[in-house]
């Protein structure tokens, strides 16, 4: 219900009830203005865009502390928000007074500091917050919309794919306990967290396959979190011959812990991030390689699509949980239509011809003669 009255001072009060029946009044110098506002409001209410106005007073910074405690996140999922947040020069701004200026003016910040992926990152986790208030109905919109990020290089460009011969250096220099989790991403296509994970019984060495079921992640200085892989990621991986010798080998060396995981890392425990990364790059510089570890997922990848693997075996294979990420990734590693083409006309000639050039030339002379 929505009314407006004239008080004895000549202004105009306007007043509605919300969903909940709570009244609300603002007072204003000419009925006009408060028949717009009133009008403004009640259709709020009805197309469900209403907001409270007593919500003006939170913040981002407070909202995210009730946020995240209804996350189903993982430890690095929360670290990585929490930095975000933490960088956001509008988390203490009222909601109130928020306004997309605020959000250009903390990409424009950040964009002078730190490389564009990364404020493209802080800006999805701050994107994904702003959003659930929306939907919460504590603010009345996304004031993250339509701003601008700088830009990033294309993947075929920012995508580093090592040569087979950077990546045998880098195992041949590598401890004797951490080459085969390093062989793991890269002739198995595994993710850091996976292939730390990976227990003995995980591995079927008759049948040359892993499962794939969980990944270790750092959850405080010297523990970890063991946990469900990736959403779409729990899957069989078909191990090549050699690969299954390594694993074969490294277990008659002794695998550690009464729950037979395969590498160790502090206390026993299967390694973290923090752990491999530091074998890692020992490694590398011994190599004299500058690549990531990730690169040997992306190497393993190429090695796929270049052996003619479609978008879905390379899909299941790196536990995407579906094509388009596999396309959005990769695609630029599969032939064009240019180069099948070639290829198939190519074919027609050998099938037709079957013989080197010089050949096909010398025979059209002699048949010419006769």
């Amino acid at each position: 219900m929505a009314s407006i009255q004239r008080r004895e001072n000549g202004s105009w009060r306007a007043r509605y009830r919300d969903g909940d029946g709570r009244e609300h009044a603002r007072h204003f110098p000419r009925k006009m203005d408060a028949q717009a506002w009133l009008d403004e409001v009640t259709t709020a209410v009805r197309t469900g865009r209403y907001v409270d106005p007593a919500h003006d007073r939170e913040t981002l910074a407070g909202y995210y502390a009730e946020f995240v405690a209804r996350q189903v996140w993982t430890a690095g999922t929360r670290a990585a928000a929490g930095t975000a947040v933490a960088s956001c020069s509008f988390a203490s701004v009222p909601f109130g007074k928020l306004r997309r200026s605020h959000v250009e003016a903390w990409v424009k910040g950040m964009s002078e500091a730190l490389a564009p992926s990364t404020v493209r990152t802080r800006y999805n986790y701050v994107k994904i917050i702003v959003r659930a208030a929306v939907a919460d109905r504590r603010l009345a919109e996304d004031v993250t919309r339509g701003v601008r990020l700088p830009a990033t290089r294309k993947r075929e460009h920012a995508m580093v794919v090592p040569t087979p011969g950077e990546v045998r250096r880098v195992l041949e220099a590598a401890d004797e306990h951490y080459a085969p989790l390093f062989a793991l991403c890269a002739f198995a296509g595994l993710r850091l967290g996976e292939a730390a994970g990976v227990q003995l019984g995980d591995v079927d060495f008759l049948r040359r396959t892993l499962h794939v079921s969980r990944q270790v992640q750092r959850a405080s200085a010297g523990t970890v979190e063991v946990r469900a892989p990736k959403y779409g990621s729990e899957r069989d991986v078909y191990l090549p011959e050699p690969l299954v010798h390594l694993l074969a080998s490294h277990v008659e060396a002794g695998v550690i812990g009464a729950e037979g995981w395969l590498f160790r890392g502090p206390n026993g425990n299967p390694p973290d991030r923090a752990a491999v990364g530091y074998w890692w790059r020992k490694a590398t510089t011994a190599a004299g390689a500058e690549f990531r570890l990730h690169d040997l997922r992306h190497f393993y990848a190429s090695g796929l699509i270049a052996a003619g693997c479609d978008v879905v075996t390379v899909q299941r294979a790196l536990g995407h949980s579906n094509a388009s990420i596999t396309l959005g990734t990769y695609s630029h590693l599969w032939p064009t239509a240019e180069d099948t083409t070639r290829r198939a006309a190519a074919g027609l000639m050998g099938q037709v011809f079957g013989a080197p050039a010089d050949s096909v030339r010398t025979d059209g002379v002699a048949r010419a003669a006769d």
